[in-house]
């Protein structure tokens, strides 16, 4: 009985912390469908959408647009650690066409892995979501098959 008062007690002592929200881009996540298919059942449409990694995104501080993350370092003052840096710094949202060259329609994903926006920015790391837009797909391929089709037509020598 003691241990569960107590557990319950130190519960109202944990502390939440999230990353802040940026209001200088909007995050819209471009739409994606997709088939599964099964034996039995044929092929059926599913529906989500994509988000890009937040290591490709503007992270800044939650009260000016000092950057919090520069090339592979936290900035010690605004993120000591996982806790504060929450805190202290905001994630921006996503401009997918023109930064990154990410573009969709129905079931087609286009990506640029080139782009000039602002400045150069090379490559995009994608996650596919699921129909509400709150949790990664999972693929789990035990005894399935995954396919896509890359269309290299228009690809350098």
């Amino acid at each position: 009985m003691f241990l569960k008062a107590a557990l319950t007690a130190l519960s109202f002592l944990a502390v939440v912390s999230a990353q802040q929200v940026g209001n200088n881009t909007a995050e819209t996540h471009p739409k994606l469908s997709w088939q599964k298919c099964t034996e039995s059942g044929g092929c059926v449409t599913q529906f989500g959408a994509v988000v890009l990694d937040s290591n490709w995104r503007w992270t800044h501080t939650t009260t000016g647009y000092t950057n919090c993350y520069t090339g592979n370092e936290w900035n010690s003052s605004l993120c000591p650690d996982g806790a504060t840096c929450a805190q202290n710094c905001a994630l921006e949202g996503a401009d997918y066409p023109g930064t990154y060259g990410v573009t969709t329609g129905g079931n087609a994903l286009t990506l640029k892995y080139v782009t000039f926006a602002s400045q150069k920015n090379v490559g995009s790391r994608l996650y596919l979501l699921n129909s509400d837009g709150t949790q990664y797909e999972i693929f789990k391929l035990v005894n399935q098959e995954f396919t896509f089709d890359v269309d290299v037509s228009q690809l350098p020598c």
